[in-house]
């Protein structure tokens, strides 16, 4: 069959070609299944463990407000709110060491966006300059360009001069 060279063997040959194609694109397919798959389950487990650490905090943090509720029981009326003022006292220390820390980030900040404004500004400057010694350059060039023209001045008293021979000559044939 190989030697009868027509449609029908390059169609069965096509055939194959095609068959193996498919299986070859199916086989991908599940391996790339299989790694998205993989992939998924690492992304799962990451998620987990860091769900399972802000647990872990937050359960550390409700056992200390727990305990400090029960001892604050435990305390007569007075020293309660000795306690509460000790509370909100390093409550507000803790958020003014925030705020001031937050302050100098801000000054920081401040104070680089300063030295890029003088930076820019001294570039404006130097910029203006050169615009300027350009333009009273072009100017001078221009100034230098315009050669002054030279005039005799004379005195004209009529539009000809002429000999009195010439007289009777010129006026004459009127």
């Amino acid at each position: 069959m190989p030697e009868q060279v027509g449609p029908t063997v390059k169609k069965h040959v096509d055939q194959q070609d095609a068959i193996e194609t498919y299986h070859g694109v199916c086989q991908t397919n599940r391996l790339l299944e299989a790694q998205l798959q993989a992939q998924s389950l690492e992304h799962e487990e990451e998620e987990v463990e860091h769900f399972k650490a802000q647990v872990e905090t937050l359960k550390e943090e409700m056992d200390k407000q727990q305990q400090t509720s029960c001892q604050t029981l435990l305390l007569s009326p007075e020293a309660q709110v000795e306690f509460g003022v000790q509370q909100e006292i390093s409550w507000l220390t803790n958020e003014n060491l925030d705020f001031k820390e937050l302050l100098e980030k801000l000054e920081k900040n401040e104070k680089k966006l300063k030295k890029q404004l003088k930076i820019y500004m001294k570039k404006v400057q130097d910029i203006e300059a050169a615009q300027a010694l350009a333009q009273s350059d072009r100017r001078h060039h221009e100034l230098t360009r315009q050669v002054p023209v030279q005039r005799k001045e004379k005195d004209f008293q009529g539009m000809l001069e002429y000999h009195k021979e010439d007289k009777l000559s010129s006026f004459g044939t009127w």
